[in-house]
This record gives structure tokens, C-alpha cells and sequence, in this order.
């Protein structure tokens, strides 16, 4: 459900990116849509979009920007939007996509290991000396 959120903000307490920093943290909250800045100075947030929570959105505005009130919490009337039509395209405009499955987890190879070799040598005399 579509809800409108209205929250009248201090703004104008010295602060530089106060206006700014109230945007970001409105529009960083799951299912907003759209955030504005509207009366005669500016100083009420309007955030649209889909089951806000407006008691989280005011508590972070409080906290990062200052003061902060919710005013209004009202739904959004869509009687003036066209109901979408659906257009169900032909199968042959359409190709559908098929995905190969593929297994879960890494996929296991077995790699022999490299044989071991052992020589004798039989021609080696060990108490000959080779320096001389």
C-alpha cells in the first residue's frame, strides 16, 4: 500500500548539508520512491513509496539532522492513474530462454597423483674418493 508521508524538519539550524543529509537518509529507508522538499521554507520532507515505516524514518531524522515531527501519514489515492493494460504478446514475437540446471555445491575432480619412482644405481662405489 502506497503511503505519504509528511515530516516537518528544522533545517536551518547552522547546519551546511543539513537539507541534503535529510534526503539521503529519507530516500536510503526500503520502498520510498519519491522524497521532496515542500512548504514555504522548505522545511517538510514528503516521502512517497510502498509501507514506510514513518516512525523509523522520523526517529533517524532526529537523530542525524534534529528536530523532527511527523505530521501526516495518509495513503495515496490512485483514482487519477490509468490501470495498466496487459499485453500478452504472440509466441511467436517471443522466444522463451531455457537455462540449463546445474548442481549445488563445487564440483568434485579427481586428479591422479604422479608416480613415484626409486632407482638403484649399482655402478656407484662409495668409498672412492671423487676429488682425486
Amino acid at each position: 500500500m502506497k503511503r505519504k508521508v509528511v515530516i516537518r524538519v528544522t533545517l536551518n539550524d547552522g547546519k551546511k548539508n543539513a537539507r541534503s543529509k535529510a534526503m539521503q537518509i529519507a530516500v536510503g529507508l526500503q520502498g520510498v520512491e519519491s522524497v521532496s522538499l515542500q512548504g514555504d521554507d522548505s522545511s517538510q520532507i514528503v516521502v512517497v513509496g510502498d509501507d514506510i515505516d514513518s516512525v523509523n524514518l522520523t526517529s533517524l531524522l532526529r537523530k542525524k539532522v534534529g528536530f523532527a515531527e511527523l505530521t501526516s501519514v495518509s495513503p495515496v489515492s490512485t483514482e487519477g492513474e490509468k490501470p495498466k493494460q496487459e499485453t500478452n504478446p504472440s509466441e511467436s514475437e517471443i522466444q522463451s530462454m531455457i537455462w540449463p540446471t546445474y548442481q549445488f555445491g563445487v564440483p568434485y575432480y579427481y586428479q591422479p597423483s604422479v608416480p613415484y619412482y626409486a632407482y638403484n644405481v649399482t655402478d656407484y662405489n662409495q668409498n672412492s674418493c671423487t676429488i682425486m
